[in-house]
């Protein structure tokens, strides 16, 4: 088992800059994919941003170029940098851990993001 530990998140007004960070309480030597997903009131969960071990981030169309994923393996951590916020950009934004082989799905207990207009 793996516990997700989120921080930051909470309320900006538009065009400001928050950053969250997740935390696993273990390391895995197994390829994984970490990042953010995020749901917003009577709409579906999405993905955010996410990046494997192969180093490539992957972000949604609508954050790219305004937010910045980024890991620390030896912390086991992943941040999320995300600036010039607009006020859809507000939603539970959960950590999202995926271990392969055996397939692992992780997920932490979301933080909130609102964003004014």
């Amino acid at each position: 088992q793996v516990q997700l530990v989120e921080s930051g998140g909470g309320l900006v007004q538009a065009g400001g800059s928050l950053r969250l960070s997740c935390a696993a309480s273990r390391a895995t030597l197994r390829i994984n994919v970490m990042g953010w997903y995020r749901q917003a009131p009577g709409k579906q969960r999405e993905l955010v941003a996410v990046l494997g071990t192969g180093g490539i981030p992957n972000y949604a169309d609508s954050v790219k170029g305004r937010f910045t994923i980024s890991r620390d393996s030896a912390k086991n951590t992943v941040t999320l940098q995300m600036s010039s916020l607009k006020p859809e950009d507000t939603a539970v934004y959960y950590c999202n851990l995926k271990i392969m082989i055996p397939y692992e799905d992780y997920w932490g207990q979301g933080t909130q993001v609102t964003v004014s207009s």
